[in-house]
């Protein structure tokens, strides 16, 4: 789609095909993926079929045009990613696929594991977003990424399945995410630096890549590991069965032992009952379910088969993933589009548009007595988990407003919203509210006058989800409206593919 909307008689057209979207039941766009990861690279085109339904557009079709083959993310060195490479990489996809960058109306780049801690991890992610069109970039920290994968595996679908706890073990190049699932939803995650890659060889067996935790586990296990040296088949079996004992430590949940502490990235998984299924996505599941062959000079296939012995006498029965590899290949945007009526509020008139905008949406308890300090620790949590505290965007907080908008109600909501979001107020971005309900003029006029909020853009009628990303266009002379695109990441629904795995 282009990057420039023109408003025409109220509704909105895109200028490069001039198409009404209020007044078409049927859109078919045409999206990418690309996910960039500590370990690995690859792309994945699909045809998206969205109709409407009311104001939104749903996804109600989505094919898969095209899966690239998998790269071996490329270095420059130990702290910058082969920009150059990887566009060569890309290019060739887009030329495998039969599409050229113009032909994309939408995408998804993410930039995930160790990969976004490389120097010019960002600058990569801006090179790409200005060649492939309007994309939703994001760096995804250990909490995001965690969240992704326990989606795009389809892991928080699958435990909406009855009451069944789903653990979801993505394992990557650089770190392992694990997110336990419950009704449909995340209840907890962490992360710890346990992957595949870290250590890495050539065909010859040479060391070619050892990173900080690569060094422990290979002392823990008693293997001298030095760049450019042979390591040997059986002590590479050594360091990886010391590292999945440490993974499944992790796994378990609860106290552990001081040295596994130390290598977590988020806070441990709580004790408590073992989960009812496990599945294991990020490129080790590869080895783990489908016997992959390839060898890539990491310790992936070693990790699989570790893994593999340690659950076939754990209790919990191990499934299939919708997604393994491609589990945070979130596939594409899709894009919908909803007005917002005349009960806005938005100071000064100049904060608009705005474009690109992550949503958060806490769990807020909103009773007869609100209270601020629950509100602040609803939002603090939502902006860790997606791995926005540091406020280097702005921030869109959707809400559910329930019960009487009264003084005291608004007062104690407003202010717990504030608090929550000072790490991004303080960085100079405009409070940004999204109320699915008719309240967003209240909302925002008492941010403004009663809290002395110096930006305010404060709409409702809007009905969103965590992972969205929004779009706020100016306000509409014709109906004091403002138009709102969003761009939602395209996870796998509940569906066929949870095939029980057979421990052997």
């Amino acid at each position: 789609m282009a990057d420039d909307k023109e408003e025409q008689g109220g509704r909105i057209f895109f200028s490069n095909i001039g198409r009404s979207m209020e007044l078409e039941d049927e859109i078919v766009l045409t999206s990418v993926g690309i996910d960039i990861g500590s370990s690995t690279s690859h792309l994945a085109f699909s045809r998206i079929v969205l109709e409407r339904l009311d104001t939104r557009y749903m996804v109600v079709e989505r094919t898969l045009l095209h899966q690239s083959d998998v790269l071996l993310t490329p270095y420059r060195g130990n702290d910058e990613i082969d920009a150059d490479a990887l566009g060569a990489f890309i290019a060739q996809q887009y030329e495998a696929a039969g599409l050229t960058p113009d032909a994309i109306d939408t995408g998804a780049l993410i930039l995930t594991g160790v990969a976004v801690r490389r120097s010019n991890a960002r600058a990569i992610g801006d090179i790409f977003s200005a060649q492939t069109g309007k994309f939703v970039v994001v760096s995804a920290g250990d909490g995001l990424e965690t969240t992704l994968a326990a989606f795009g595996s389809g892991a928080v679908a699958r435990s909406a399945k009855g009451s069944t706890r789903v653990l979801n073990v993505d394992i990557g190049g650089g770190t392992s995410k694990l997110a336990l699932c419950e009704g449909g939803s995340i209840r907890h995650i962490t992360a710890i630096d346990i992957g595949a890659r870290v250590i890495a060889f050539d065909d010859d067996r040479r060391v070619t890549r050892i990173e900080e935790a690569g060094q422990y586990f290979a002392a823990q296990a008693g293997v001298a590991v030095v760049l450019g040296a042979v390591l040997a088949e059986a002590d590479a079996g050594k360091i990886a069965d010391t590292m999945v004992d440490c993974l499944f430590e992790t796994m378990q949940g609860g106290s552990m032992r001081p040295q596994t502490t130390a290598l977590l990235r988020l806070p441990a998984l709580p004790a408590g009952p073992l989960p009812d299924v496990v599945t294991i996505s990020g490129g080790v599941s590869e080895f783990l379910y489908a016997g992959e062959e390839q060898r890539f000079g990491d310790l992936g296939p070693l990790l699989a088969v570790a893994l593999r012995k340690k659950l076939a006498g754990w209790p919990p029965a191990l499934e299939v993933p919708q997604q393994g590899i491609r589990a945070t290949v979130v596939g594409a945007s899709q894009y919908t589009v909803q007005v917002s009526g005349s009960t806005i509020y938005v100071e000064p008139l100049g904060s608009l548009p705005i474009r690109n905008v992550p949503v958060i949406k806490p769990s807020l308890a909103l009773g007869e007595e609100i209270d601020t300090g629950a509100i602040a620790e609803a939002v603090s949590d939502a902006l860790a988990r997606l791995d926005l505290v540091e406020g280097e965007s702005p921030v869109g907080l959707c809400y559910e407003w329930e019960g009487s908008a009264s003084y005291g109600r608004l007062d104690g909501f407003c202010r717990g919203v504030l608090m929550g979001l000072a790490p991004i107020l303080a960085k100079g971005h405009p409070l940004i509210l999204v109320g699915e309900g008719d309240i967003g003029g209240l909302v925002g006029m008492h941010c403004r006058q009663e809290a002395n909020v110096a930006r305010v853009i404060s709409i409702d009628g809007i009905k969103l989800d965590e992972f969205d990303f929004i779009d706020i266009g100016a306000m509409l002379e014709t109906s004091g409206a403002v138009p709102v695109v969003i761009k939602s990441l395209v996870f796998p629904s509940l569906g066929l593919g949870h095939e029980a795995f057979e421990k052997q």
